[in-house]
Order: structure tokens, then C-alpha cells, then sequence
């Protein structure tokens, strides 16, 4: 099964009300004005990393896509809309035939990026580019802010596997985008079956506490887990005693016995002790899995622990602590009259307390040092230097109104590791830092 040729089987028909009033009030007045066909540029961007960061991840770009083909206005929406008196006549008329037609540029997902980068650029006319601000901007920011956290994770494991088991600490919908992105930074399974249907993520899961109490003895909730899911199952060893729990579960399973796993406790502690008994009972190949709110410094901290995998939930869902990233919309720039061929003209936002923006439609570009290591993250406008014609970032993702970027999941994730892997080693410690590459404007 194709599952990308399933559309959204766990979201909404239509992602139209996916957005902030201001936005159709802005093309009500734009079409009165008669300003809404000027040819427009919108950048998304942000003007710093969460504190401490070295670098973020972007991600969501695929459920961008999505989205942008969903942005219709059917009659129930504007229905809705026509009876909150929200707009008029001929700007809901205007809405009933809406299409984004325009053009959409990117960084591929799965790309690191730095203050400044340009990750996504929409052009198209001002009212069918201004109305995808909202949508965009909360499909980036949570989903890039969860595969940052992902990427620090992954980091911090090494060659260790991570599964993601957030689904029951955030919202439906977003335990599916937090696992797809939590994919993308590096995880390698996770235990949301809406994720693995929608995204072909593969999927993990055995048994919580709950299936030990409700058996008489927890002899008797290994025996029917074993007897079920076949010796090479995880059994839960930490709802009484760990030790007897250990001892039963070899003793149940036997030294083919998969996994056992601890989920409270001094982990460090614990999982030596585990590890110890289970190589005294003959379990060697047995491994050990570890839950329990952990983040990318508990992970960083069982590094010498004989730990084989990880599961992760509260902390990878929220971000690690930065549940955002506060990547901004911006018009960079739009033409001087709505006639096609009018020349663009750069704007920009000019304030205080550190909101300006940089006006004109930009390139961005990733310069290596000798070795092939990056050592910054060049933006400009106008012409791209011949020297960086060929570490250009951007790339087509929506042309004339149709995607032509889609790709497996596995190719933003693979993505993401080369280009983590390209960065200064600087990059991937855990201690708060400055972002690794300076961003210079040309």
C-alpha cells in the first residue's frame, strides 16, 4: 500500500480554516483595493535558534505540500464564514474558486538550518500567497522544533535505536506529525499506529504495567505475553521487583528471550545490575530497553550504561523544552504594479526590539571549507556567486501550482544525517552554545 496516495485519513478534508482571521480580512481589503493580483514573494525564517541551540532541523515540508493541495473552500466553509459575517460577497465568491497557482521554493526537509536561512519562499500573487501564512508557519514550527529535539536524541544514542512513544502526551493529530518528524531527526520506530498508517513508520509496542496487574501473578502476565508474541518479545520487568521480575522472565522465555524493559529507577544503576543477571542466567543476547521521561542529556548520560535501545515520549513531543521555533512569514517583496511583468520591488519590516526583516527575494547557499565541512550560511539576492552555484539550498517543491517534490520519508531522514554529518563536530554537543555557522548576507 502507497500510503501517500491516501491523502490525510486522520486529519481534516480541507485545511482552509487552518489559519488566522486577519489573513482573509487582509484579502478582503487587498481585492477591494484592487492590490491583490500584484505578483508577491513570502519567506519563512527564523531570527534565532532556541537559546543554546547549535542548529535546527527542518521538517514538515512533506505535510506543507499537503496542506497547500487541501486549501479549498467548500461550501460548508464558506457557509461558515458567510454567516459570522466575516467577509463579503465577492471576496467569498473569490474564495469558492481559490487554487494556490503560484510557485513554492525550499530548503528539502530533512536540512539543517541557522537564523536567517530562507527555508521556504511562496510566490504567487498577494491573495493566494497571503492566505497560507498560518497554515505553513504551525506545520513548520512544531514539526522542525520536534525533529530538532529529535536530532539531539539521535545524537546522543549513537548507533543505539530510538523509539518515539509520545502519542498519549500531546494532541491526536499531533502525535502523528511529532512521530513523522521525530522520524525524520533520527528515531527509528515509533508506537503510533496513525503514524505508521499515514507515513509507513515502522511500529512498536508491547505491554504497559497494566497487563502484569491484571494477571494473578506476574509470572502469569509473562507467560501469555510469551505465549502470544513468541519469545523474542520485551517483557516489562519493573512493576514489582526488577530482580524477580528478570529471574521469571528468563525463566518463562528463556535465554531467547528479547528484551526486557525498565521504565523507573536509577536507569544507570539498574540497567547494570539487569544487564549483570541477565548474562548470569544465560540471557547474553537478552537486551534492554529504557523509558521514563527521558531527554537527549539522560540519553547522553546512559552512554556508558549497557543500554540497547530507548524509548522517548514527553520530552521529543514538546520539543525538549523549545516547543517552537519561531519561524515568521514574511513579505520580501512584490511587484510594483499587478501587471505580470512588473518588476519586484524588496520590503521589509522596520522595528525595534529585534523584529526587522531583510527585503528581496533571496538565494541561500551553504559554503565549505577545504575539507568539505561547512563553515557558513550564505543569503543574498540577485545573482549567486559562481563559487556557490553548486551548494545552493533551495529547491522547487510547488511549481505553477503543482507539487513536483514529494519523497519518501526515509529521503528527508537519510537527508538529515548527511547534512548533520557535513556540519563542524562542534554541532552535535549537548552544551549550550552559539549556532555553528555564522549567517552572512551578500
Amino acid at each position: 500500500m502507497n500510503t501517500a496516495d491516501l491523502g490525510l485519513p486522520v486529519a481534516v478534508p480541507s485545511t482552509a480554516l487552518f489559519t488566522d482571521q486577519y489573513e482573509l480580512t487582509m484579502l478582503q481589503a487587498a481585492l477591494r483595493s484592487q492590490n491583490a493580483d500584484r505578483r508577491s514573494v513570502f519567506e519563512v525564517f527564523t531570527r534565532r535558534l532556541p537559546e543554546g541551540r547549535r542548529y535546527g532541523v527542518l521538517a514538515g515540508t512533506g505535510r506543507v505540500l499537503d496542506a497547500v493541495e487541501n486549501f479549498r473552500f467548500d461550501e460548508t466553509i464558506l457557509g461558515f464564514l458567510r454567516e459570522r459575517g466575516i467577509l463579503d460577497e465577492p471576496t467569498l465568491e473569490w474564495l469558492a474558486g481559490y487554487r494556490f497557482r503560484g510557485d513554492i521554493w525550499g530548503y528539502p526537509e530533512g536540512e539543517v538550518y541557522f537564523p536567517g536561512s530562507p527555508v521556504m519562499r511562496v510566490e504567487g500573487t498577494f491573495a493566494e500567497a497571503v492566505l497560507l501564512e498560518t497554515v505553513i508557519l504551525s506545520i513548520l514550527n512544531h514539526d522542525s522544533a520536534v525533529a530538532a529535539a529529535a536530532s539531539r536524541m539521535s545524537v546522543a544514542a549513537g548507533e543505539r535505536p530510538l523509539m518515539e512513544m509520545g502519542a498519549r502526551r500531546t494532541h491526536e493529530l499531533a502525535a502523528v506529525a511529532a512521530a513523522r518528524s521525530a522520524y525524520v531527526g533520527g528515531f527509528h520506530t515509533t508506537s503510533d499506529l496513525a503514524a505508521g498508517f499515514r507515513y509507513n513508520i515502522p511500529t512498536v509496542g508491547t505491554s504497559a504495567h497494566a497487563f502484569t496487574l491484571l494477571h494473578d501473578t506476574e509470572r502469569d502476565a509473562f507467560t501469555a505475553q510469551v505465549d502470544t508474541l513468541g519469545r523474542g518479545t520485551t517483557l516489562l520487568v519493573d512493576t514489582f521487583d526488577v530482580t524477580e521480575a528478570v529471574r521469571l522472565a528468563v525463566e518463562v522465555a528463556g535465554p531467547e528471550l528479547g528484551a526486557v524493559r525498565i521504565d523507573s529507577g536509577d536507569l544507570l544503576l539498574v540497567a547494570h545490575r539487569v544487564r549483570q543477571q541477565l548474562d548470569e542466567l544465560g540471557a547474553v543476547d537478552t537486551k534492554i530497553v529504557v523509558t521514563s521521561d527521558l531527554d537527549e542529556y539522560a540519553i547522553a548520560s546512559l552512554a556508558a550504561a549497557p543500554v540497547d535501545a530507548y524509548g522517548v515520549g514527553t520530552q521529543l513531543v514538546t520539543g525538549s523544552g523549545h516547543p517552537t521555533c519561531s519561524m515568521v512569514y514574511k513579505l520580501v517583496a512584490r511587484a510594483q504594479s499587478d501587471d505580470p511583468d512588473a518588476p519586484l520591488v524588496p520590503v521589509a519590516k522596520k522595528s525595534l526590539g529585534g523584529k526587522s526583516s531583510v527585503g528581496g527575494r533571496k538565494w541561500a547557499a551553504r559554503r565549505p571549507d577545504e575539507n568539505g565541512v561547512a563553515e557558513a550560511e550564505v543569503v543574498g539576492t540577485g545573482e549567486v556567486p559562481a563559487e556557490l552555484a553548486d551548494h545552493q539550498l533551495l529547491v522547487p517543491l510547488v511549481t505553477g501550482g503543482k507539487v513536483v517534490a514529494r519523497e519518501p520519508l526515509d529521503a528527508a531522514r537519510d537527508r538529515h544525517i548527511a547534512a548533520r554529518a557535513r556540519l563542524p563536530l562542534s554541532a552535535t554537543q549537548l552544551s549550550r552554545g552559539e549556532p555553528v555557522l555564522p549567517t552572512e548576507y551578500l
